[in-house]
């Protein structure tokens, strides 16, 4: 299974990659197969289960006395009397990889996500400002990026320019874990703290490598192991050991795994299956058993319980449907144990071959459930939690916020606006500037497509994640040294000589996180006549975007391969003409911006930063 889902993600999501890997071909292949098969089974472990959300905050300005260390408090609840005040709750240090003055932790509504905040106090020397400032990142990205080095940080910058910067890091993004309690959620972040950093200092390449190859080998062995690699001693045995196979085959285990994964295909998983694409998964788990006994004489019974158990399938669970896939799921268990008491020899060792099918298939399944959150989410809950907990620790006398949004950061900044000129209401944004953002692409050659080719919900389901920051990590060596066969991966991050190798290294192996299908699946409507949509397909957000009132610099990179300029005067020119500043950074000649550049170029500290500073400082005046 792990092989098939590195096929699927292979080609869906690389395919310059047969193009450009020639004799380099089979270690790209073993390298991202491994960083993929590493991801998937690092999601075997169960997800907690949901609790009443907590809220966990700083509870005070670093003290030199105490280095690292972070105070957090639950949030309060006030009786208007004021007698009740919080306790304090002292957690070890912060996770090394975050590099903010603090961390905070904000809570999400029905979920058991923890939002990740990462604060930069501005020094007692800055300008005094109004509005504290939000930094979104783009997707499948988290806060490193607007914070690669002291000499190359945008947040850091903002901070000294006198803005409360805080960086929002969405769930599934950096230090957002999920977590149901304060200890949880604290270990959580240091583990992937560690990891992160053990990926990009490369102390564990070659050790997840080698126990990953050696896995999945191990893992293909047995499960091709079959008629052709068994020897004349163990074919000539079977028959004598047909009674002890009957009294080892467990009939009881094997009904309850088949019961619980029909049981769950019979069900819209997390809102995401629909009937359709639950019919798809089901016929994708009989195709897999059907493989296990096509040389056997069972292939025709098995087939009529597979018609049966289909028709099942596509209605929605009740109890008496319940009870006919548990009887179903013990007449083909009895089909199989018949088989093997048969002693046919493609059927030696079928028990174990089923298990480790249900199970790899079973995996598919809870990376949909894990991931299960589309850019809708990020819009109308994740962002208003963050903007909600940052105006009570800041207080800005008018209840409004800056906001600065790099790529998919932006493109949340403006279908906020677009929600709220449809909806009548106030956004709580005194100004924003986006940084190669777009709504539509149509018009545009970006490459982002290649890396968002899921069209539809039944490729989705071959590959429910993509695991971006896995995938680049096992690419980026080949794109850094001779032949450079993935040099284009540099191009459409960085214009050449724009930014220092190891910031560009950090950024490739600490800044990308894994992407759930669903959000995919919701961006790729920028790429559809109409633009990005809602999840229900109805509402464009660029339809309403002239209905706003919020003034906004939007900015483009000239060599950005991923939103180039006409993207961005796309969406420019659908906003009100009083209220928008379009620029292009790069010049023919001079120095050129690719995607990343706009925050992490070396010439960007001297011409982007003033820029958006100028920008901002004009519109954060308060009444």
């Amino acid at each position: 299974m792990h092989a098939n889902l590195y096929a699927q993600i292979h080609t869906a999501h690389f395919p310059l990659l047969k193009r450009m890997a020639t004799t380099h071909h089979f270690q790209i292949y073993s390298d991202v197969r491994c960083a993929t098969s590493a991801f998937l089974r690092s999601l075997a472990t169960p997800r907690p289960p949901p609790r009443p959300p907590t809220r966990l905050l700083r509870a005070s300005p670093p003290s030199p006395s105490l280095g690292s260390t972070l105070l957090f408090l639950p949030r309060a609840f006030s009786n208007g009397s004021g007698a009740c005040e919080p306790s304090v709750e002292m957690v070890a240090d912060k996770p090394s990889i975050c590099t903010a003055d603090e961390l905070h932790y904000v809570s999400v509504a029905n979920s058991d996500w923890r939002l990740a905040l990462w604060r930069y106090n501005p020094p007692p020397q800055a300008p005094k400002r109004n509005h504290p400032l939000l930094l979104l990142s783009g997707v499948g990205t988290n806060a490193i990026g607007f914070d690669l080095s002291p000499t190359s940080s945008f947040a850091r910058y903002m901070s000294g320019q006198g803005f409360d910067t805080w960086i929002l890091e969405v769930r599934g993004a950096g230090l957002s874990v999920q977590g149901s309690n304060l200890k949880e959620v604290e270990q959580s972040a240091h583990a992937v703290s560690e990891q992160m950093e053990a990926i990009a200092e490369g102390t564990t390449g070659d050790a997840v490598r080698k126990s990953t190859v050696d896995g999945v080998y191990s893992a293909e062995q047995q499960r091709t192991d079959g008629p052709d690699t068994l020897t004349d001693s163990r074919i000539s045995s079977v028959e004598e050991e047909a009674t002890r196979l009957a009294t080892v085959w467990d009939e009881s285990k094997l009904v309850t795994k088949f019961t619980e994964t029909f049981m769950r295909l019979s069900e819209s998983l997390s809102g995401f299956l629909s009937e359709s694409q639950s019919k798809i998964m089901s016929a994708k788990l009989f195709d897999q058993i059907s493989k296990l006994l096509e040389d056997s004489q069972l292939s025709e019974r098995f087939n009529e319980i597979r018609v049966k158990l289909s028709s099942l399938l596509e209605t929605r669970q009740n109890s008496g449907i319940a009870s006919q896939i548990r009887d179903l799921s013990e007449r083909l268990v009895n089909t199989i144990e018949e088989g093997q008491q048969s002693v046919s020899p493609q059927l030696f060792d079928l028990q174990e071959r089923l298990f480790s099918t249900i199970d790899d298939f079973q995996k598919q399944l809870d990376l949909i459930v894990k991931y299960d959150w589309d850019f809708d989410h990020y819009l109308e809950e994740d962002v208003p939690a963050a903007m909600e907990y940052i105006n009570t620790q800041s207080k800005p006398k008018d209840g409004k916020l800056l906001a600065v949004g790099h790529s998919m950061g932006g493109i949340l900044l403006y279908a906020m606006l677009s929600k709220c000129g449809y909806e009548g209401k106030e956004c709580r944004l005194a100004a924003i500037v986006t940084l190669a953002s777009s709504l539509d692409y149509t018009s545009s050659k970006s490459t982002l497509k290649l890396l968002l080719p899921l069209a539809d919900p039944a490729q989705a389901l071959n590959v429910p994640v993509v695991p971006l920051g896995a995938l680049l990590s096992a690419a980026y060596p080949l794109s850094s040294s001779p032949p450079y066969v993935f040099s284009w991966l540099n191009d459409l991050i960085s214009a050449e000589d724009m930014m220092h190798p190891e910031l560009l290294k950090k950024l490739v192996l600490n800044n990308f996180c894994t992407i759930p299908a669903k959000l995919i699946l919701q961006l790729t409507t920028a790429f559809r006549e109409g633009g990005l949509c809602d999840r229900s397909g109805k509402f464009f957000y660029k339809d309403h975007l002239h209905k706003g009132n919020v003034p906004i610099l939007a900015i483009a990179g000239d060599r950005d391969l991923i939103c180039p300029p006409e993207a961005v005067e796309e969406t420019v020119k659908l906003l009100p003409k009083n209220l928008v500043t379009y620029k292009v950074f790069g010049e023919p000649g001079g120095a050129h911006y690719a995607h990343y550049d706009l925050v992490g170029g070396r010439l960007a500290v001297e011409q982007v930063y003033p820029c958006i500073v100028e920008f901002l400082s004009h519109y954060d005046s308060t009444p």
